[in-house]
């Protein structure tokens, strides 16, 4: 059943919170997860899982508390600093994107994800998408402005007697929208730790077709035989996509 391994994971990294009131210390639960996502690359990679795609920041959580989003941009800074010095980073083995209106970040942060996105773009054995500042419904949002300003664009380089070719309405399609999102492919499961079983504008796109795994666990208490078993129960479904 090697054919059938999952190429894409997308996760939700919930519970960070919950541990952390667990373990007496609310910021706790963000260490161990961050922590965390670091195993699962060796995990994936080991496993032949080709891409995931880690719901790190939703466009809501700059809603929370002023301290606890601080904390969270500086603990980003130094998971940032890491990745740059990882060793599998440097030896070419893994790809960093960043996906969402990375607009809403400092300066700061945002440079260190352009530096790690330029730092990594020749990279191919091994994909991540941080999805920051992102939310699902705004995805799509933006792939539609995307598409309107192609076809401004197109007008008035077809009103300049170029060789541009202006888009029209039944040009738009299902392919033209995925080729506009932030992301450019579709994961084979989603899996959301802590006990949640809802989306939360999470890939809704990109998901509408997916495996989906819910697990009482917490993410900072997710192990690699988690994903193990995920992976096998996703062997064993039947996959129709609609048919």
């Amino acid at each position: 059943m090697e054919e059938k391994n999952p190429k894409h994971i997308a996760i939700i990294l919930d519970g960070n919170r919950r541990y952390g009131k667990k373990a007496g210390n609310r910021f706790k639960g963000h260490q161990v997860g961050a922590k965390k996502v670091e195993e699962l690359f060796d995990w994936c990679i080991e496993l032949g899982i080709k891409e995931v795609t880690l719901y790190t920041f939703s466009t809501e959580n700059f809603n929370r508390p002023k301290k606890e989003v601080d904390y969270l941009m500086r603990l980003f800074k130094e998971q940032f600093n890491r990745l740059k010095k990882d060793k599998r980073v440097n030896e070419g083995k893994i790809k960093i994107n960043f996906i969402g209106r990375l607009e809403l970040f400092s300066d700061n942060l945002r440079q260190d994800m352009k530096e790690l996105m330029e730092k990594t773009s020749g990279n191919t054995d091994f994909i991540v998408n941080f999805a920051v500042g992102y939310g699902g419904r705004a995805e799509i949002v933006d792939s539609i402005k995307k598409i309107i300003q192609k076809f401004k664009n197109a007008r008035t380089t077809s009103g300049n007697n170029s060789e541009g070719k202006e888009i029209k309405i039944g040009d738009i399609d299902e392919k033209l929208v995925s080729e506009n999102l932030y992301l450019q492919s579709e994961p084979d499961i989603m899996i959301r730790p802590g006990g949640e079983k809802r989306m939360s504008n999470f890939l809704l796109w990109e998901c509408a077709y997916s495996e989906l795994f819910f697990l009482d666990k917490l993410w900072p208490e997710f192990e690699k035989e988690d994903l193990i078993k995920v992976i096998e129960e996703f062997k064993a479904r039947e996959r129709r996509f609609g048919e």
